[in-house]
């Protein structure tokens, strides 16, 4: 069972795996060069606050203009799937980590379910300056 939601730049893909969801993401532009940083958002399934943000996370990267994300890729992390990525942060999801520029994850500030769409947005943006 697979289904697909698609935004400009990237798109959520569930996949059945082990009677769980994996998420997972596929850009769908050819903008994965030096430039293009990463977000990893930390999630299981179930989670409500993990699917709110994760509907925020795809309004933000939808949105046009000189503040858009079309440089990052968002990649969603089911930690179901890994103990170790279960141990760290089962009471902490739904986490955002971006990747630097050295391969290391930073986590970043928990964002407030009441925040806009584009607040997240300009927080994601001064994350990656």
């Amino acid at each position: 069972m697979a289904a697909a939601i698609s935004s400009a730049n990237w798109a959520f893909v569930a996949a059945a795996r082990r009677g769980r969801r994996q998420w997972g993401t596929i850009p769908l532009s050819c903008s994965s060069g030096p430039n293009t940083r990463k977000l990893v958002l930390y999630s299981k399934p179930g989670c409500c606050l993990c699917d709110g943000l994760k509907e925020k996370l795809q309004a933000a990267f939808s949105l046009s203009g000189p503040d858009s994300l079309h440089h990052v890729t968002l990649q969603v992390r089911d930690i179901t799937t890994n103990p170790d990525w279960e141990r760290a942060y089962q009471y902490e999801i739904p986490v955002l980590a971006k990747e630097n520029s050295d391969g290391k994850e930073e986590i970043l500030p928990r964002l407030s379910p009441r925040l806009s769409v584009e607040i997240i947005q300009k927080k994601l943006l001064a994350a990656f300056s």
